[in-house]
């Protein structure tokens, strides 16, 4: 497992040019990202697996060749699993970022695994979020199935692609590109049944408004304030 540094730079792009590591292609000089991807691949076993997080935009850029690398990383079949992550999970930044995750020897061949955990977890506080024992489980049941070959498809959660599906892409690998939109249960509630319901909490709404605006009046009025 891995949380290398962010869009990293200046990471000794003038003396690593001829690394052996950049198997697939050389990273750009101004972010790491790829280059940190490439040295763990590296180091892994026959068999080995990685799990790491890095920011949002290894998934899509184009930028100096990072989308030839993240092309040639899918054709060697390594990318097992995406998994976005929402925003505040992270005591540091609040920006959000992306599981990925990495095996040289996939149970599913020319298959990647995409989920959209965007809209899991819950506020700690104001300002960090954190996942549910529930949203944890959600997740690995779902990787594990994955691997079994058992997956079905959730529309807005979970996609299985292949490699040419990723292909026609342009080899991004944006989660919510592959799982869509979240089907909304159908409405069933009659129109002016609705309206009825809507315009009569909009009524109790606006009456405690009234209520509350009469008793700022009154508080201010006792120290000496009129509005």
């Amino acid at each position: 497992m891995a949380n290398p540094p962010f869009n990293y730079h200046p990471w000794g792009y003038d003396k690593l040019k001829d690394d052996v590591r950049w198997k697939y292609g050389l990273p750009p000089e101004n972010n790491a990202n790829f280059a940190w991807i490439q040295h763990m691949i590296h180091h892994l076993a026959p068999n080995g697996k990685i799990g790491l997080v890095l920011a949002n935009g290894a998934l899509s850029s184009q930028t100096d060749g990072e989308g030839k690398i993240r092309q040639r990383l899918v054709e060697a079949d390594l990318i097992e699993g995406i998994i976005a992550l929402p925003s505040q999970v992270f005591y540091s930044v609040t920006i959000p970022a992306t599981l990925w995750f990495i095996s040289k020897n996939k149970q599913q061949k020319n298959k990647t695994l995409f989920i959209d955990a965007r809209n899991l977890g819950y506020m700690m506080d104001r300002k960090h979020r954190d996942f549910s024992d529930d949203d944890i489980k959600k997740i690995s049941d779902t990787f594990v199935a994955f691997q079994n070959g058992t997956l079905e498809d959730v529309k807005g959660f979970c996609a299985v692609e292949s490699t040419e599906d990723i292909a026609r892409q342009d080899y991004i690998l944006t989660p919510g590109r592959y799982v869509g939109i979240e089907e909304k249960q159908e409405d069933d509630e009659p129109f002016d049944d609705k309206m009825q319901r809507l315009t009569s909490e909009l009524a109790g709404m606006f009456e405690k408004s009234h209520e509350l605006e009469y008793k700022i009046r009154k508080n201010l009025q006792a120290i000496g304030y009129e509005l």
